[in-house]
């Protein structure tokens, strides 16, 4: 079903004060994202400045992705019980506060601990700031630009984070990641009260203790154990151990939500097929998407001899097309519709993907590196922003932050999973090719890029398949609103 794109793009148009809302909560978004990846090209430097055994320096990535991952579920609940405008400003404080920390941490221990803060209070802030975007905007084309924008800033923080954080390391110093934080926190915790009004349930009923408990924990054993993998191996003891926890519980957080009368996730909204298939193909295209740039990474610089800055400047292309999709995903949403706009998005980040697999040692491969990512990232952010929109229309505003929740801990389990996972693939191919040398890094490079062109044709397949709009009464002119409406059902 496609609507007529000019009627669409007049109903998408934003009043100031609905900019000014945008730019506080997509700035946001885009400070977290860029927070999670700023570290990245300085780890080396920071861990010789701070001390860090080698082996450790992987912490200063997780000690932030665990409780950002692990407590999306409970934090995005408690938002929608409690007041999300309040939980945003509290979580912006609170960050704001462990950034200006981490700037000026004295030791390894402070750092991580100033490290971890952020990641709770992202925990705190992504399903607010989500849940205060979507019940901000009408259901429909407003509320569809407005998550282009958001995704394409996200997208953009994490891919600007891996070259920003080279120039400021090299310009100045590490610290500085940290502290560019600290300015922007300030702003948005002044703005926030001023321009958002509070929004929570009507109702608030106790809070789930046990379900958050059983979620909460389950999810960091998870999370805990993919990262560990990439430092240890899948078939280590702790690895196993942390996913076999994480299974267990999450296996009694589902046995303890049947049975409470106000549970923490309402599994009926999980039975809906546009939030668990919709927010599986969000998983997806973050995973394989996060796990390609770690390849290319290790392309860039083991295989052509690149320098971090050089290789961090290349995926530039790859950040100006995401911002792109970003730009124009509601236009095509419009034309299109939300479902046939997320399989083309998949398929398209897929088919790019696969392409890449043909990158050899020469200069002419560098034309196909910057086109293929450009193509890629595009996909991407079309994918990303109609998962979003598919996994979180058609509920009611009192179920926004769960949803928003649910949205983004897929998100950050891809965001987790992609590079272990691809990392590991890529070594069996180098182990299978000799272990050294730039030919056998290129074959493992290769072979983790075809896995992820695999996994994402298959993340396509099921959007065709369990997330095809089902048939409802014919209408002389069907909109975007009644499409997504239906899709939702």
């Amino acid at each position: 079903m496609t609507s007529d794109p000019g009627t669409s793009a007049a109903k998408a148009r934003f009043t100031t004060r609905q900019w000014l809302v945008i730019a506080l909560l997509c700035g946001a978004q885009f400070m977290l994202a860029l927070d999670f990846s700023i570290l990245s090209v300085a780890l080396p430097v920071l861990g010789k400045d701070l001390g860090f055994a080698l082996s450790d320096l992987q912490w200063v990535v997780t000690a932030f992705a665990l409780p950002s991952g692990g407590l999306l579920l409970f934090f995005g609940r408690a938002a929608d019980l409690y007041g999300r405008r309040n939980w945003f400003i509290a979580g912006m404080v609170l960050f704001t506060v462990a950034s200006l920390a981490g700037g000026l941490a004295p030791s390894p221990g402070f750092l991580l601990a100033a490290r971890a803060a952020q990641g709770v209070a992202a925990a705190m802030l992504t399903p607010a700031a989500m849940s205060l975007l979507t019940t901000s905007f009408t259901e429909g084309p407003q509320r569809d630009r407005a998550l282009g924008i958001n995704g394409a800033l996200l997208s953009l923080g994490f891919l600007s984070g891996v070259v920003l954080g080279g120039v400021i390391t090299d310009l100045t110093s590490w610290r500085v990641t940290l502290f560019i934080s600290v300015p922007v926190g300030l702003v948005a915790s002044i703005a926030a009260p001023i321009l958002i009004k509070e929004s929570r349930n009507e109702e608030t009923p106790r809070l789930d203790l046990l379900g958050a408990i059983t979620v909460t924990g389950g999810l960091l054993s998870i999370i805990y154990g993919i990262t560990s993998a990439e430092r240890n191996g899948w078939g280590a003891g702790t690895t196993l151990l942390a996913l076999a926890a994480g299974v267990v519980l999450l296996i009694a957080f589902f046995a303890v939500e049947s049975r409470v009368a106000a549970p923490l996730v309402d599994l009926n909204v999980l039975r809906r097929r546009t939030v668990s298939w919709g927010n599986a193909t969000g998983l997806v295209t973050f995973a394989m998407m996060t796990g390609m740039v770690f390849l290319l990474t290790l392309y860039m610089q083991q295989v052509r001899g690149m320098t971090p800055l050089n290789a961090g400047f290349t995926f530039a292309s790859l950040g100006v097309a995401a911002v792109l999709g970003g730009a124009f995903a509601a236009r095509i949403i419009g034309a299109i519709g939300v479902h046939r706009a997320l399989v083309h998005g998949l398929l398209l980040q897929a088919a790019s993907t696969a392409v890449l697999f043909f990158l050899d040692t020469g200069d002419g491969s560098m034309p196909l590196l910057l086109v293929a990512t450009a193509t890629g990232g595009f996909g991407h952010l079309l994918a990303v922003v109609g998962y979003m929109i598919t996994a979180t229309s058609g509920l009611p505003d009192h179920e926004q932050g769960l949803a928003t929740g649910l949205a983004y801990t897929g998100q950050q389990l891809g965001v987790t999973v992609g590079t272990p996972v691809l990392a590991t693939v890529a070594a069996a191919g180098i182990d299978a090719s000799g272990g050294s040398g730039a030919a056998a890094v290129l074959d493992g490079v290769r072979s983790g890029l075809l896995t992820a062109a695999g996994a994402l044709l298959v993340a396509g397949l099921v959007a065709i398949a369990f997330l095809r709009p089902r048939q409802t009464a014919p209408s002389p002119a069907p909109v975007l609103d009644e499409q997504v409406a239906a899709e939702a059902r």
